[in-house]
């Protein structure tokens, strides 16, 4: 074989590379190891499958709304709880989609949202325990435009809802004998991501979303979250926790301009 004939399968890998298209190029990249270093200053993370779950559809059918669910993995036997869960979107343009606290009695067990998908892309939930390590875990999820999606509702119609509060409870099968419970809460808020653009005017539409939540029974914290640009259209929270007798479930949420939006109810005559 001549030294031009044993060059050819370098050259032609050589050719592959340079042809390559930029979509290709952009799934070789990885922005993981940048976001460990900004968003968690480059602790150490370990493998957190026994720890937390994430699911999430492989494929999204809506990248706006795209429902995800956390869940503890840890035994009953495990004395250590989980203090926060961060949810990190790594192709999204803030990848941080929300920081959950959990009270410390609370023993928030399952969180689920809706959050909007911008590319194909990794998830990582990353859980930081009573220990002081942080567990990751992560999921594939194929979806694309969710940032720049255009509201579902028009500009009068999410006025008109802004701020307003639902809550409700679900029947669980353990229930009276546990004092497990299962709830949502939803906000009617636009929680515009900065990226969509205004079908009329052309011009793209100012960030504005609920950036804070915080949920307690009577004063003790339940569940708090930090938000982003990445949570859906009219934030929606379900969760499981464990009740400390109180008879009210109480929400404040924050957003972006300063607005505060405030609910309580009562846990056993769940409404509006």
């Amino acid at each position: 074989m001549t030294g031009c004939t044993r060059r050819l399968p370098l050259i032609a890998a050589l050719l592959g590379l340079a042809f390559a298209g930029p979509a290709q190029a952009e799934e070789a990249y990885d922005p993981w190891p940048g976001l460990v270093q900004d968003i968690f200053n480059s602790r150490p993370m370990n493998d957190g499958n026994d720890v937390i779950g994430i699911e999430m559809p492989y494929r999204a059918e809506d990248a706006a709304i795209v429902p995800v669910t956390l869940r503890s993995k840890l035994s009953p036997a495990d004395s250590r709880r989980i203090r926060s869960i961060t949810l990190v979107i790594d192709r999204n343009p803030a990848p941080m989609a929300a920081k959950f606290e959990i009270g410390a009695d609370a023993n928030v067990t399952e969180i689920s949202t809706r959050v909007r998908v911008n590319n194909y892309t990794d998830v990582h939930a990353v859980a930081e325990l009573s220990d002081g390590q942080l567990y990751v875990s992560k999921v594939y999820v194929k979806a694309s435009g969710g940032c720049s999606a255009p509201a579902g509702k028009n500009i009068e119609e999410a006025k008109n809802r802004l701020g307003q509060m639902r809550y409700r409870q679900f029947a669980r099968e353990d229930a009276p004998a546990s004092r497990v419970r299962e709830a949502q809460i939803m906000i009617g808020h636009p929680n515009n991501s900065g990226l969509q653009m205004d079908q009329v005017t052309q011009l793209y539409i100012p960030a504005f979303f609920i950036n804070q939540l915080k949920l307690t029974q009577d004063d003790s914290p339940v569940l708090s979250m930090e938000g982003g640009i990445s949570i859906s259209e009219d934030p929606n929270l379900r969760f499981i926790y464990v009740s400390n007798g109180a008879k009210r479930l109480r929400a404040e949420a924050k957003d972006t301009e300063g607005h505060v939006f405030r609910n309580d109810w009562d846990v056993e005559k769940p409404g509006t």
